[in-house]
Formats: structure tokens, C-alpha cells, sequence
């Protein structure tokens, strides 16, 4: 580990001195441990390539970079730079750590210094974009001290929904570089462009920093957020260049071109230099409870990492735990509080916290500010810190769960190790299809490239939005439509037919009192987010967003905020609020719905033998229905309770297979075994096509009915969960081949008997995991992979 120690932090102690893998062994000594150490890869330590900084940055710039530490730029740091001076876009997709953020504000601020001596004007001015407004505010710490010694000709400013009211007209008027989020540029600056003309007319660069994040339907509405801004600068005069920085992924240029709609270079061949690192898989052992159906249950990753957490802490390990949920990051933060508690050090259990979404401003700030100096030595956080923060020091990361992708998985990692030393990465698998193939397989980890990101611009439930905020914006005009794409002309009747756009000559104009940015919520969700309120005192505790109200703000839910346990009293849906009382019930909840599908249209089929496998639109009717409640640490179900709320209709897109009365012979499934069979096929594939789309178990869903009254035939479905769809069933269908054989393995290669969570049982089925048959689900997918197309 890095030995280092910088201004505030408290000193590292002598156990930080030891390398990755005596951490590890120490992690994993003592026989039962040893067990759960599935497989251990060994990253080397790597040397960097200089290079010169082109010519064209001005040498105060330089100087400047020289002042904080740089001497030389990295190959790829001087290359990117190079294409943003000749007005090239340009996407840097290296590794963690590898100064990206340099590469793209060395020419920004040579552009600011060059404009800071306009005789006339504001000068150059440039916008900087990032997924979270904790990564705006980093980065503009960052940015003030490496300009410090330019003096006023860089003037920083963050401008999101934190910024006081009174600083907004300021940063309009007098900030030269602007940093803020997607959902402030879409509902904030774009409406209010007169405000901000003499900013746009001088907007030289835009910066979209961790351009990876923008996937699925969030990306598709950031791209059109793109081409608006794009437009304003048009009509204003201005070209701006567009920098984009990424977390490593497959076919970067392209993936930054649709985000954009413009031509963008690609510069991914990392040259800095990378500290050793050790990557385990860790498989929690097998519990003496059982689950539905008797299955047998794993320790949950949330148990597991909590006490690792614990370790490390112990140790005066510096780490960063991952947690997919906000509940899950809550839960390991308090566990891991209360053992520590239990030490003789009184003040450990104060140097653990947790960080995730839906936190106020000022509690946000406070985490930051004790992770910057060293106070806070251990940290449960979701996916706001596995952006660009800098979090430089750490030793070691934990990561509850694979995140999703390889993408984020080695985003995750590579927040450890920061300041050049080595890092100890562990994935914790769940007890889930996907995780438990991962943890015994690690090919399929450490062997394969990142994936690419997948959006869809064109998805008219996206698009359609954004044509309206453009036209309440300047009106559309039939030169504007090529700018949003092919499927931009198709939607101007029906909005005309809505009564949404009126169209005069040769513009279309939007006429409503209302403001047109408020049809479009750009994370996804649709409808006002719901407020969490103390019912006693009228405190707000949060927000939730109104998509994930019905499943984690219920009637009887269990809610964390801040290490403390509150439960739901009342879900208010016309009020959107969620009223709660500060509890301590020994259990957590999941929620339990039904659904229902019906097929609108089909686009593609493709022939499996006698099976056909199709890909189309569909109608997805969804109800949350119950609501378990599992034991703490354990995850033993303890009961279930009913509610009463109401569905929920998505038309979205879909991949399903059909399977005829031949292939059933062929794979001797008779009536009883295939509601089961097919349950258990479709339940292990929604698992594994995450490992093949950029999407998240949780962003999809599934049907599998015997006999569906659309096809007459049995059926199994694996749907986007966004409206028009996000791009995950399409590359389901594209890459269906090589999905359901991964399918298959996992099913084959997990040690029960019957089914359990690591194979065919899912977290969410509405049927309560009933009707599952393993075998029959291995001897589907063996007879439909058998007549698969090479």
C-alpha cells in the first residue's frame, strides 16, 4: 500500500504497510474464509509513457500543471489535447487515475486564458457536464487550484439545484466555466437560454465528463439534451468542441457519436503508469437457513461486506465499499458501526459512514469533506463515488455485488490505489445467477473487453419530449429535425394531434402555459418524486423517485437514512410522500409484484430449428402485490403481507423464444414440468443478461406463460423496464446465442438440487419463486441451444 501521508489525514499505521496480498491473506486466514476466496488475479504494476504537451497550450498553462506535480503529460493526455486544439471532439477512454481530467483542461484553460485577454466580451467561456453534482463539485476544487496561479482569468462555479439563489446571477454573468449535471443544463440554462446568451455565444468547449454513466434511457435523453444545447449554440454562433472522458469501454468513438451526433476521435490507449493490484472473488458461504422452497440460502454480500469492512477498518485500511442500493449501503455502514462498537477504540465506530443518493446538501458535503481528509476511514457508498471523485489514498474497495457491467466493475476497483500504490479489490458475489457465475468463472471477468454503452436516442417516448422543449426553447424548424435524428419528423403529427406543438409555415411552436422541459424526467422514472417525511415531526428525511415508490416506499417498508431505521406508516401517491416513524424491526422487506404482457408487434424472428426466437414491441401490465420480510444478516423469510396498489402499463420493447410441441418432446418436458421449466429458463436469463448488456438486473424483467394467448404457444419474454425501451432486449436478441448458453452453465453448474437464489429463484418474482424446475430449464435450453444458428 501506498505509505504516503498528506496535510490533515491521520497517519497510516504500520498494518498499511503490507502489501495487497498479505491483506488478503489476512482477509482470508482461518479455514472457513480460505473457502470463500473462489479465485485471485494479479494485476502487475505497469510504467507509464511520457510525452510533451502540444505547443498550442499556452505556457502558463503549463506552468500551472508543473506547479501541481506534473512535470510530463501521459502519451494519451498530450494526444487528446492535440485533437481538442485542431476543434476535433475527442473521448478518452483510459483506465482509473489515468488523468483524464487533465487531458481535457489543459486546452480549456488555455482557451479561458486566450479569451481573459479579449479586449471586448466576456471572452471564451466552457461547460462542464457530470452525472452527479457531487462530481461538479470536485471537480471544481480541482479545477480552482490547479488555476490558482492563473489568477481571475479562470473563474470556476458550480450551478445545480444547491447553488444559493443568490450566487445563480453571478455564475450566468461572470463564471467563465460553468459545471453542472444533465438535469440542471435540460430543466434550468436550456429554457432560460436568453439569460445565458453572452455565456453560450462565447462556449468554446463542453466537458462531459464519465460519459459511460450515460446509458439506457438516461442516455438517450442526455443525447437529446446534447442536441438542444447544440442548437442554442448554432443559433447563437457558436461550435462548441466536445471533450468527453470514460471509464474504459468497448467502441468508445461510437458509443460518444450517438451521445453527441457528432464525429468524436477516439484516443484509448492508456499510458499511465498503474500500481499493482489484487482482484478476489469472494463467494459467502451457505447458511443452515433455508429459503422458499426450501432452498438453501447464502450469506447475503450485505453481511459479508460489512464484516470485511469491519477488518479492514481494524486493520487502518483506508476502503470504499460499493452497495447497489441506498438501503444496502445504510445497512453495511450501521452493522459495521455496531461492531466496531464493540472494540475498545470508542472512536472507530465515528470513522465509518455511508453515502448514497437522496441525502440533503449539506450532508452530502459533510461526507465529502470527511472522505477528503482522512477522517472517515471506512465508507458503504452506491455509485456516486465510483465517479471521477477523487478519492485518492485509498487501499482497498469492496464491491457488494457485480455492478452491472465490466465497465463500472473496474470503475469501482480502480477507485483504490489512487495515489500510485498498490490496491485490494474483492467482488462479493450475491446470491444471485449472475454473481455466482461470475465468482466461477472469472474468464468472464478478467478475460473479455468492456462491453459497449447502449442508447437509444430515437426512442420516441424520449425523443418526443425533448422536440417539445426545443420548440418552447426557439421554434423547430424543418432544418432543426435532421440534428434529432431520423425518427424526429415521424413524431411532429401526433404531438401536433396532442395539441403539445402548433405548426405555423414552417415551424412548429409550443403553445402550452406550462414549461415544456417538465414532460421529459431525464433519470427515467416519470412523475414527481416521492418525499420521505417524519410523520411526528414533519421532517424531511429524502426522496425516492416515483418509478421505485411502489417497491421500496410501501405501506409497511423498511426505510434506512443515516444508519437509522424508520418504517413506512403511508405510501400517499397523490401527495407523492411517503410518511415514516423511526423503527427497529429485526427484519428488512422486499417488495412482490405480478405481470402480465401482451405483443404489439414483432420486427425480427429468426428461426431456432422448430423454436423461433423474435424481437419486437410489447404491452407490460405490473402490480406490486406484497411484501416480505426477511431476517436481518440471515435473509430467512419471516413472512408476507399483502397490499392493495395499483397496476402499473409500460410499452417498452422485448426478446422472447417460442418453443413448439417438438421441441417439448425433444427435450421431454410434459404438462407438469413446463410451467416450471420455463419460470426457471426465464428467471436465470433476466440473471445473466446484464454479462451481455450495459443494463442492470433490475432494469429488465420477465414473463414465461405455458401457453400465451398471442403466440398459442410457450413463451418466454425478457423486457426492457423503461418505456420504448433502453437497448437491453435488443442486444439480448443479437447476442442470444452466446447469452443462453451462459444461461444454461449457471443453471448446470450451481451445487443444489432443486433451484435456489444462485441459479433459478429471483429476489422479485410476484409467484413467490413457484412454479421452478431446474432440470427442465437445463433440458430447455439445451434443446433450444442445440438448434441455434451458428
Amino acid at each position: 500500500m501506498a505509505t504516503n501521508s498528506r496535510p490533515g489525514r491521520p497517519p497510516r499505521s504500520r498494518a498499511q504497510t503490507l502489501s495487497p496480498g498479505e491483506v488478503l491473506a489476512r482477509l482470508s486466514a482461518g479455514e472457513s474464509r480460505a473457502a470463500r476466496v473462489t479465485h485471485t488475479e494479479h494485476l502487475p504494476a505497469r510504467e507509464g509513457t511520457h510525452a510533451v504537451w502540444p505547443d498550442r497550450i499556452r505556457s502558463e498553462v503549463i506552468a500551472a500543471i508543473e506547479a501541481a506535480g506534473v512535470r510530463d503529460p501521459w502519451a494519451h493526455q498530450a494526444q487528446a489535447a492535440e485533437h481538442a486544439l485542431d476543434g476535433e471532439s475527442v473521448v478518452i477512454a483510459t483506465g482509473t487515475a489515468s488523468g483524464k481530467s487533465l487531458a481535457y483542461l489543459a486546452p480549456v484553460l488555455s482557451a479561458l486564458l486566450d479569451g481573459s485577454e479579449a479586449p471586448n466580451g466576456r471572452g471564451a467561456t466552457a461547460l462542464y457536464l457530470a452525472p452527479t453534482k457531487a462530481l461538479a463539485a470536485d471537480q471544481r476544487r480541482a479545477v480552482k487550484a490547479l488555476a490558482a496561479p492563473l489568477g481571475n482569468a479562470v473563474r470556476p462555479a458550480v450551478y445545480d439545484g444547491d447553488t444559493p439563489v443568490e450566487e445563480r446571477e453571478w455564475v450566468r454573468q461572470y463564471a467563465n466555466l460553468v459545471l453542472t449535471n444533465p438535469d440542471m443544463l435540460h430543466r434550468g440554462i436550456l429554457p432560460s437560454h436568453p439569460r445565458w446568451s453572452s455565456f453560450l455565444k462565447a462556449l468554446r468547449y463542453v466537458v462531459i465528463d464519465e460519459c459511460h454513466t450515460y446509458r439506457g434511457v438516461f442516455g438517450s435523453h442526455v443525447a437529446q439534451v446534447v442536441r438542444r444545447l447544440r442548437r442554442l449554440c448554432e443559433r447563437y454562433g457558436a461550435d462548441p468542441v466536445f471533450l468527453l472522458a470514460s471509464a474504459t469501454s468497448a467502441e468508445p468513438a461510437i458509443a460518444a457519436s450517438r451521445l453527441t451526433g457528432l464525429p468524436v476521435r477516439e484516443v484509448a490507449d492508456d499510458a499511465s503508469p498503474r500500481g499493482e493490484l489484487v482482484f478476489a472473488l469472494w463467494e459467502p458461504p451457505l447458511t443452515e437457513f433455508h429459503g422458499e422452497n426450501n432452498a438453501p440460502v447464502r450469506r447475503t454480500a450485505t453481511a459479508e461486506t460489512a464484516d470485511l469492512l469491519t477488518d479492514l477498518v481494524l486493520h487502518n485500511t483506508r476502503t470504499v465499499a460499493f452497495v447497489r442500493s441506498r438501503r444496502g449501503a445504510e445497512l453495511i455502514s450501521l452493522i459495521a458501526k455496531e461492531r466496531l462498537a464493540d472494540r475498545s477504540d470508542r472512536f472507530l465506530p465515528r470513522r465509518v459512514a455511508a453515502y448514497r443518493g437522496g441525502y440533503l446538501p449539506e450532508e452530502r458535503r459533510a461526507l465529502e469533506a470527511a472522505l477528503h481528509s482522512g477522517e472517515l476511514l471506512g465508507l458503504a457508498a452506491t455509485t456516486a463515488l465510483e465517479l471521477g471523485i477523487d478519492v485518492s489514498g485509498l487501499d482497498a474497495v469492496l464491491i457488494a455485488g457485480y455492478p452491472g457491467t465490466r465497465a463500472s466493475l473496474w470503475q469501482q476497483a480502480g477507485r483504490a490505489g489512487r495515489s500510485g500504490g498498490g490496491a485490494l479489490a474483492i467482488l462479493i458475489a450475491r446470491d444471485d445467477p449472475l454473481d455466482t457465475y461470475l465468482a466461477h468463472h472469472p474468464e468472464a471477468l478478467f478475460d473479455q473487453p468492456v462491453e459497449s454503452t447502449v442508447l437509444d436516442p430515437d426512442n420516441p417516448y424520449v425523443l418526443a419530449p425533448h422536440l417539445c422543449a426545443a420548440a418552447a426553447e426557439l421554434p423547430l424548424t424543418s432544418s432543426d429535425l435532421t440534428l434529432f435524428g431520423p425518427a424526429a419528423e415521424p413524431l411532429l403529427p401526433s404531438l401536433e394531434a396532442a395539441n403539445l406543438l402548433r405548426r405555423r409555415g414552417t415551424s412548429w411552436y409550443w403553445t402550452r402555459r406550462e414549461r415544456a422541459a417538465d414532460l421529459a424526467d431525464i433519470r427515467g422514472g416519470g412523475g414527481n418524486p416521492v418525499q420521505i417525511v417524519e410523520e411526528s415531526t414533519g421532517r424531511l428525511l429524502g426522496t425516492v423517485d416515483a418509478e421505485a415508490a411502489h417497491t421500496s416506499v410501501h405501506e409497511g417498508a423498511v426505510h434506512l437514512h443515516q444508519g437509522r431505521s424508520y418504517l413506512v406508516r403511508r405510501l400517499d401517491l397523490e401527495d407523492s410522500a411517503a410518511l415514516v416513524e423511526e423503527a427497529a424491526p429485526p427484519y428488512s422487506t422486499t417488495a412482490r409484484d405480478t405481470t402480465a404482457i401482451s405483443i404489439l408487434s414483432t420486427d425480427e424472428s429468426v428461426p431456432w430449428g422448430a423454436a423461433r426466437l423474435h424481437f419486437g414491441s410489447v404491452e407490460v401490465t405490473n402490480q406490486v402485490v406484497s411484501f416480505l420480510r426477511r431476517k436481518l444478516i440471515t435473509g430467512e423469510v419471516l413472512g408476507e403481507t399483502k397490499l392493495d396498489l395499483p397496476p402499473r402499463t409500460l410499452r417498452t420493447r422485448a426478446v422472447w423464444w417460442t418453443l413448439t410441441e417438438d421441441d417439448l418432446d425433444t427435450a421431454g418436458l410434459t404438462p407438469e414440468i413446463l410451467p416450471g421449466a420455463l419460470h426457471a429458463a426465464e428467471h436465470a436469463a433476466i440473471g445473466l443478461l446484464p454479462l451481455f448488456a450495459t443494463c442492470d438486473r433490475w432494469d429488465i424483467g420477465g414473463v414465461s406463460i405455458p401457453l400465451h394467448p398471442d403466440t398459442l404457444l410457450p413463451t418466454v419474454f425478457v423486457y426492457d423496464g423503461h418505456p420504448g425501451g433502453a437497448g437491453f432486449a435488443e442486444r439480448g436478441f443479437h447476442t442470444a446465442r452466446a447469452w443462453l448458453t451462459a444461461t444454461r452453465e449457471a443453471i448446470a453448474s450451481c451445487e443444489c438440487d432443486a433451484g435456489c437464489p444462485s441459479c433459478v429463484q429471483s429476489p422479485k418474482c410476484g409467484n413467490g419463486n413457484e412454479p421452478l424446475h431446474k432440470r427442465g430449464a437445463l433440458r430447455l435450453l439445451t434443446t433450444l441451444l442445440n438448434a441455434a444458428p451458428a
